[in-house]
């Protein structure tokens, strides 16, 4: 390795040439050089150097790199062996030797010579970008960990450290043998040390030293930086690397998840006793006493070390969750209000009756805490509702005066002798109202607050779209319940509850899918504020609250006496409730509608986005069969989705070879129907129900008159589902087709006909030969469009045909017959094929029209 003063003359002489960059560690190891010699260059000019490539042996035949040269105007030579060095050496030129095998005797014998030695891929990307060539005092091969400082620990072998930090020089990245702030990244073999512990306080990312031999395998690639997060994530040092933990305390279920999860995180598990265990993991609500003596080198923590862990994405330390054994176990003096709504059992039962009573000592005149809020408009008057003078018990039972206030003692405190009934309601509204209003800051400040929080380490634990459908509206339920505001629960309820399920839904999609989620609820629902409840069932309060709250008003109205004056307040406060309640399941209705017509649009491939409106809902959906040629082949699987002004006619999507894959991060399934068309209920003139015989069952028929077409058209289909009757179906479709229409006898909308009056049969759907004859169909149709040359649309045939249709009847002019038959002469064969979509109605229709054609010749 040069001195000093000759990397200093070079980086001179390099920087005049082309501009290149200094290596960092050159520029801390030469600070006064750098003076003295930035002193020198003002008062002295240096001579102007030719910044020249050597093309060191197969990388003076690689065209590319020869192109790279010439776009970027350099000069150079080419070397086969290390012989021609001194030939190529020269004051006019700095040789940068480009050697496209950092391995061979060739790459040792230069860097040995202090040669200036890059690789293939710094001079392609220099060329790519425009850039020019970067300064290094060590051998560059490619630039993929260029402004990376790394720092190492837990190598105990010095030729694999030199190894890695030698393919680092090489990659453009720097060492740094202590830690600190500018480190960019930490390779560690192990998962204790004072670097480890460091490095997971500053959130610096730990890898393994795979990461590096990965990077450097994948050193030819262009734009390829190690730093990725993509590529980085493969190589990080799971939580539980070089841990074995054993779980003690746990039900079967959750020591089985836990197992689970320490195997995700790259740690192992063996029982509880085990010598070969590096942690015991305690749960200290149940273990009160260890059953053995652990030894020294085991870690004896909480359960919260196990889920922090796996919340940092990092091994945590182990001095804070250290468990100690309670030699005297004590009861807790504060009960949390959150208990006293979880399951029964004796201590909880305890606990309650202990709150109660302490209750019941308070005094009348201050029954609970001193709590002011404002009231607003409809809002109850605390003070007013618990005023035991206006309540007829209390008049009786202690006159004017409570007994309470009449006798007061040092030693004990005042208590009524009777409390009437409105008074323990009131006192109940209080205190469940204080309750809830807990609730919701405690999801607000232990759930909603750290995950909004910047600079998480290990990364955000859920995307902001997440958290914003898990809590929805939740603060500003908060707010409305802190001032109540009465006028803003129509504003702030409806959302939460009516994306109540979607909010539960992504909560549990979220758990299984994020391990540090998952682990984040776990410390949170341990904590006493929680009261061991899930962020579901604490989210769910508000749902069940407005209900509760209206059953308290009604008890509570109840026990009121009519001459009170509370009693028209109580009246327009449950009015009001009642309203917002009425709302709040309208809005919940609509927003379930919108939904079901959400889920048609993504399930149907190409639906009209006319489909979406405010007022339109989906009634019912039909599995059917075509019978007919119309919409679509006979024998292909259909699908009605009835709206309360018109049907989507949908059809089974066939599977196709070849098709784009999904954009990453597209979860949503494709589409498997496949649109066909949208028809107005007004189009449909008659309803018809084909009676069952031994060659049709659950047939039914449409009778159609489309705005572009001259004659009705007959829709036929088969229902499969049994779910729905076909009687009930008729009926349904029938009734919303005579609300579209504005008719009041929707009965007579449908008609009941034979099957072999309209040539509808049922026979051999599902039979193999049939489906074979489909299939056939469809792919005679394919091989015809792929090798027709002059595909005629569907819609210029129709039109083309409906003249020739007309002429048979006596009704077109020769001047028409003579257009007609130019346009066939283009369809070939097809011409000679009746159109699908024009069925020939049966005389039926002509002969009794005393009975169908009477009906429909005023709607059509």
């Amino acid at each position: 390795m040069a001195d000093n003063s000759v990397l200093i003359s070079t980086s001179g002489r390099s920087c005049l040439a082309d501009s290149s960059i200094f290596d960092p560690k050159v520029g801390e190891t030469s600070k006064e050089n750098l003076f003295i010699g930035s002193a020198s260059n003002i008062e002295e000019e240096m001579p102007q150097v030719e910044t020249r490539m050597i093309m060191v042996q197969e990388a003076g035949k690689q065209e590319e790199l020869i192109k790279a040269l010439e776009e970027m105007q350099k000069s150079y030579a080419r070397m086969e062996s290390v012989d021609e060095l001194e030939s190529l050496d020269s004051p006019e030129f700095e040789n940068v030797f480009v050697v496209p095998d950092f391995q061979d005797s060739v790459f040792n014998n230069l860097h040995k010579a202090d040669c200036r030695i890059i690789g293939p891929p710094v001079l392609l990307s220099c060329a790519q970008k425009g850039l020019p060539l970067p300064f290094s005092c060590r051998p560059l091969y490619c630039t993929s960990m260029m402004n990376l400082v790394l720092c190492f620990t837990g190598f105990r072998k010095k030729e694999e450290l030199v190894r890695l930090v030698t393919l680092v020089h090489h990659m453009g990245g720097v060492i740094r043998k202590d830690f600190n702030s500018k480190v960019t990244h930490l390779v560690a073999n192990c998962t204790e040390g004072e670097k480890f512990r460091v490095a997971v306080s500053l959130g610096t990312p730990i890898v393994k030293p795979e990461w590096i031999y990965k990077a450097w395998e994948r050193r030819d690639e262009q734009d390829f930086c190690a730093a990725a997060d993509d590529f980085r994530n493969e190589f990080k040092v799971p939580p539980f690397q070089d841990c074995i933990l054993s779980f003690l305390g746990f039900s079967d279920e959750e020591r089985t998840n836990m197992e689970e999860m320490t195997e995700m995180q790259g740690g192992n598990h063996l029982p509880v006793g085990d010598e070969r265990c590096t942690h015991l993991i305690v749960e200290e609500n149940t273990v009160k006493e260890l059953p053995f003596e652990p030894s020294k080198k085991l870690y004896v923590v909480k359960q919260e070390w196990f889920w922090g862990s796996i919340q940092m994405d990092a091994r945590a330390g182990e001095t804070m969750y250290f468990y100690h054994k309670a030699n005297t176990p004590e009861l807790k003096k504060s009960v949390s209000l959150l208990s006293l709504n979880t399951p029964n059992s004796n201590r909880k039962r305890r606990r309650l009756k202990e709150t109660l009573a302490q209750l019941s000592r308070e005094t009348d005149m201050s029954p609970f805490p001193p709590r002011k809020r404002p009231s607003a408009e409809h809002s109850l008057s605390i003070g007013s509702l618990l005023d035991i003078s206006n309540t007829p018990e209390s008049s009786i039972n202690c006159g004017d005066t409570p007994k309470s206030c009449t006798k007061s003692s040092k030693n004990s405190t005042p208590v009524p002798s009777k409390q009437s009934a409105r008074w323990q309601v009131a006192k109940e509204l209080y205190q469940t109202e204080s309750n809830y209003v807990n609730i919701l800051a405690t999801v607000i400040q232990l759930f909603q607050v750290p995950l909004e929080e910047e600079g998480q380490r290990g990364g955000p634990i859920l995307a902001p779209e997440e958290i914003k459908t898990i809590f929805g509206s939740i603060p500003d339920i908060f707010d409305v319940h802190t001032k109540i505001k009465s006028k803003d629960l129509v504003k702030t309820y409806p959302p939460f509850v009516n994306f109540f399920e979607m909010s539960k839904e992504t909560i549990i999609k979220c758990e299984k899918q994020k391990p540090r989620f998952h682990a984040f609820l776990k410390i949170n629902q341990a904590k006493p504020e929680c009261g061991r409840q899930s962020l579901v069932e604490l989210l769910i309060r508000p749902v069940q609250r407005l209900p509760s709250v209206a059953l308290l008003l009604n008890d509570l109205k109840k026990h009121t006496a009519d001459e009170n004056p509370d009693k028209s307040t109580l009246e327009k406060a449950i009015g009001s409730l009642k309203e917002v309640m009425t709302h709040i399941n309208e809005d919940k209705r609509k927003t379930e509608a919108q939904k079901q017509i959400f889920d048609v649009v993504y399930e149907v491939d190409g639906c009209p986005a006319n489909l979406l409106s405010s007022h339109r809902s989906l009634v019912q959906r039909v599995e059917t069969i075509s019978l007919g040629e119309y919409p679509c082949d006979r024998g292909e699987q259909v699908t009605l989705f009835l709206f309360n002004d018109c049907l989507e006619i949908a059809r089974k999507r066939h599977k196709v070879i070849g098709t784009f894959k999904s954009p990453p991060g597209h979860t949503r399934p494709p589409a498997s129907l496949k649109h066909i068309h949208l028809m107005p209920l007004s189009q449909i003139k008659k309803v018809l129900d084909i009676r069952e015989t031994e060659d049709c069952h659950n047939a039914f028929a449409l009778l159609v008159r489309p705005p572009t077409e001259q004659a009705n058209v007959l829709l036929s289909f088969q229902m499969t589902s049994d779910d729905l009757p076909k009687e009930n179906w008729l009926k349904m479709l029938c009734r919303h087709v005579a609300n579209t229409i504005c008719k009041a006898d929707a009965e007579n909308l449908m008609y009941t006909a034979d099957p072999e009056s309209f040539e509808v049969n049922t026979k051999d759907m599902d039979s193999t030969l049939s489906r074979a004859s489909r299939a056939i169909k469809k792919t005679s149709k394919k091989v015809t469009r792929a090798f027709s040359f002059s595909k005629t649309p569907r819609r210029a045939l129709r039109l083309a045909l409906m003249p020739a249709h007309s002429s048979s009847e006596g009704r077109s002019s020769p001047s028409t017959d003579k257009h007609t038959l130019s346009r066939l002469s283009s369809t070939s064969s097809l011409a000679g094929v009746p159109s699908p979509s024009l069925v020939s109605l049966p005389s039926f229709f002509e002969r009794r029209s005393h009975t169908l054609s009477r009906s429909t010749t005023h709607l059509i």
